[in-house]
């Protein structure tokens, strides 16, 4: 089962991706649980591990404990400065 993974801003830039389908791990269940799959690639995608970068789930914010399941869209953005 998948999920989908879109990356935003300067992740998008760094990573080189924009969006990607995930295949869930068994046991992995949470926002912090495919944060953990994601920075374990190494390289740029230790980014992903800054408390700065925020995560939604379905279009919704959603804190390190929150459920993902098969089929849900996870979203990842630092922070966004404007002016």
């Amino acid at each position: 089962m998948n999920i989908r993974i879109l990356y935003f801003a300067a992740l998008r830039e760094s990573l080189g991706v924009s969006a990607e389908d995930f295949p869930l791990p068994d046991g992995v269940g949470s926002v912090d649980g495919v944060r953990a799959c994601l920075v374990s690639r190494g390289g740029n995608w230790e980014k992903l591990s800054a408390p700065s970068v925020k995560a939604a789930v379905n279009q919704c914010m959603a804190a390190g404990g929150a459920p993902v399941r098969p089929g849900d869209e996870v979203a990842f953005f630092p922070p966004v400065t404007g002016g």
